[in-house]
């Protein structure tokens, strides 16, 4: 999966938490349900992991962590860059902007900027 699906992905969970947190406040009796996307980010971000049957505890470990930190750092960064987005609206004092406005605003600027690669590719490919 391409950093821009994961950061659309992470826009998609923080926007249903933040839908799911105004359901809870509105009607605080009743049960609100998640998706279960971060289950399914994390299904379809983190790799398979096979351990050869002689891995030691050590070369297990080490196994595991090469395989899954390159996606659990991408995952990690996409929230954070989401939350900077966030904090930064916050701290500016800008209580005009909703956290679902910023988060629409990220998610409008990644699918253009996939529009723009999937023109630059097409142009690329019809030049040839």
């Amino acid at each position: 999966m391409q950093r821009n699906e994961v950061m659309q992905r992470v826009v998609g969970i923080l926007t249903e938490a933040v839908e799911m947190r105004r359901q809870a406040r509105e009607h605080p009796d009743s049960d609100v349900v998640s998706s279960g996307a971060v289950a399914a980010l994390l299904a379809e971000t983190l790799p398979d992991i096979r351990l050869p049957a002689e891995a030691g505890g050590r070369a297990a470990v080490d196994i595991i962590t090469e395989e899954l930190g390159p996606a659990i750092v991408t995952i990690a960064n996409c929230f954070a860059f989401a939350f900077v987005q966030l904090a930064e609206i916050h701290d500016a004092g800008r209580t005009d902007v909703p956290a679902a406005e910023v988060l629409r605003a990220i998610s409008l600027r990644l699918a253009g900027q996939e529009g723009q690669e999937g023109q630059e590719g097409q142009a690329g490919r019809a030049g040839q």
